[in-house]
């Protein structure tokens, strides 16, 4: 198990103005400014991880470090994989102390993009890192609530293989498996010959986050066989 937390962010007015649709020379130039002053400073986002070894799979299930997971998709796209990366990686809690005004929704949204980049640059440092380290080639990621499949409830399993969670990185899970802080992901990394989004099986419209078309063909495929 190893934290990384010497993640760069690299923060502008430019590029968050850009991620918020407004104007780059508007009238909010000065408060994006603001917050990425008081951000800057402080923020750093972290990412536990593991390298676990996948074993008894069977049906819809399988164990990852010892932990057993339910989820045909999950399953199927570790078929022929025998070593994955669970993670879980935040924005971090020192930006969290930042206080907004209750009364600002504007600029509590600007924060929260913000958070959204730090939480990405974890992410993508993270990816960089065990692909450089470990060699694996080209990776695909699942994260539980991202698919019916493999639901949120899920979160407490793969909490377990880490301990004291917000002990070691600063983020809890509440009763109903959300993260805190918000601006928080887990999930397990894995290497793959033909990249895998979990939005190629999730039919919802107008989702925000898509990242790969829905594909009805390839849903049939994960279900219609029991392996």
């Amino acid at each position: 198990m190893e934290i990384i937390d010497r993640i760069p962010v690299e923060l502008s007015v430019e590029h968050i103005l850009g991620l918020l649709h407004m104007d780059k020379s508007g009238k909010y130039v000065r408060d994006v400014q603001e917050l990425i002053d008081l951000v800057q400073p402080i923020v750093r986002p972290k990412v536990i991880y593991d390298v676990c070894y996948v074993e008894n799979k069977d049906g819809d299930s399988l164990d990852i470090g010892g932990v057993r997971f339910t989820s045909r998709v999950l399953r199927v796209n570790l078929d022929r994989v025998e070593r994955v990366f669970p993670y879980i990686a935040t924005c971090g809690t020192e930006v969290e102390s930042i206080d907004i005004p209750g009364d600002d929704l504007m600029k509590k949204f600007m924060l929260d993009t913000i958070k959204q980049v730090a939480l990405g640059a974890a992410i993508r440092h993270f990816q960089g890192y065990i692909e450089e380290k470990y060699r694996t080639g080209q990776m695909s990621s699942m994260n539980p609530g991202s698919l019916e499949d493999w639901p949120l409830s899920e979160q407490k399993q793969l909490f377990s293989l880490f301990g004291n969670v917000e002990e070691l990185i600063g983020v809890r899970l509440t009763s109903t498996f959300l993260m805190i802080p918000i601006k928080s992901v887990s999930g397990i990394y894995f290497p793959t010959e033909v990249k895998f989004e979990s939005c190629q099986l999730c039919p919802r419209e107008r989702c925000p986050g898509r990242k790969a078309r829905y594909d009805e063909n390839l849903k049939k495929k994960y279900f219609s066989e029991q392996r």
